[in-house]
């Protein structure tokens, strides 16, 4: 597949894989979206509403 290359090991497994970003660039940006998001998933939900009062806290009721 052009700009993509595996890496492989000695016995020739493939370990890793290289991704040419201006060719696949958005393909992955959605790729790593879903990963964050799986990574995150058993994190506690925050309210909206805590959250915005969070955030104006940090910046000085702006």
């Amino acid at each position: 597949m052009k700009g993509i290359q595996f890496v492989v090991d000695d016995g020739g497994e493939k370990k890793a894989v290289l991704i040419d970003l201006t060719e696949w660039g958005e393909l992955w940006e959605d790729f790593y979206d879903i990963l964050v998001s799986r990574s995150r998933q058993d994190e506690p939900i925050v309210p909206w509403s805590e959250r915005k009062a969070e955030i104006k806290s940090l910046n000085g009721d702006r």
